[in-house]
């Protein structure tokens, strides 16, 4: 695996090829993203993993200094998992003067869920996959479905800006007890740990109900939160959404349980198709 740091080196990397595989990561790597890594290695002539850990998504209150730089245990893994370039750019390469163009991504898609408790995220998020698909001359990208809302923000900035790239979603990563991987359960304690599963069980009673067919779901969507603060848990929300656009369910459409809560200081995010 070859390791560049810098533009003029990314480029020069980069001119043999014609069709750029990416993933784009903020490193903290887990076999989630390793799973990324393999899905893309087929999809284009180079595979290339991006970590930067990037300001820019960060609200002022938010974890930015302490997020997880592990580098060298990073680059083992993309380079076992078949990772045939990493660009991991400063952020004086990345940023090397203040950006003050930004994508702005609609509110309706980006100011809810997410948006709502994040401000600013979906525009920090677009402005920096936007700044690395064109860097790394992207033909495909793949990301995680972990991250739905985001998904969908920037299969819409593609779509919208015309990018010649084909996004792709990744099915999320389990661990054995249902809990979805993420850079950040390792800042849960032992016993949080153990009660994490409880997301993703509320979020599968969630589905369940749907499935039997029930459709008074804000009520659905409060049963689910009252039983998460039952447990310890602290939510922000529990909504059900369509899949296509993430607007408010409807019976008869692809829909989508999401769910954000603080277990302790640690805050974690799924989802679950229905």
């Amino acid at each position: 695996m070859r390791i560049v740091t810098t533009l003029p080196a990314l480029a020069q990397a980069l001119q043999p090829y014609r069709h750029p595989a990416v993933v784009p990561t903020m490193g903290n790597l887990h076999e989630g993203h390793l799973d990324l890594v393999r899905i893309a290695k087929p999809l284009g002539d180079v595979q290339v993993a991006t970590i930067f850990v990037n300001r820019l998504q960060f609200g002022p209150s938010e974890d930015f200094d302490t997020y997880p730089r592990t580098f060298a245990a990073d680059c083992a893994q993309l380079e076992a998992a078949g990772c045939d370039l990493l660009f991991a750019p400063t952020e004086a390469t990345l940023y090397p003067q203040p950006q003050g163009f930004k994508v702005a991504p609609p509110p309706e898609l980006a100011d809810v869920l997410e948006g709502q408790f994040r401000p600013g995220f979906f525009s920090g998020v677009c402005t920096v996959v936007l700044k690395l698909l064109a860097c790394t001359q992207a033909r495909t990208a793949v990301f995680g479905k972990k991250d739905y809302q985001q998904l969908m923000v920037i299969r819409h900035m593609v779509d919208q800006f015309n990018l010649p790239v084909r996004i792709i979603g990744a099915d999320t990563r389990r661990a054995a007890d249902g809990l979805a991987m993420s850079s950040r359960n390792g800042y849960l304690s032992a016993t949080e740990r153990a009660q994490a599963p409880q997301l993703h069980a509320a979020l599968q009673t969630l589905a369940q109900a749907v499935r039997a067919g029930q459709t008074n779901f804000e009520a659905l969507q409060n049963d689910a939160m009252a039983q998460l603060r039952t447990q310890g848990w602290q939510p922000d929300y529990v909504a059900l959404r369509r899949q296509a656009d993430l607007g408010p369910a409807q019976p008869g459409h692809a829909l989508l349980a999401l769910a954000a809560a603080r277990l302790g200081s640690t805050r974690l995010i799924d989802n679950l198709e229905i």
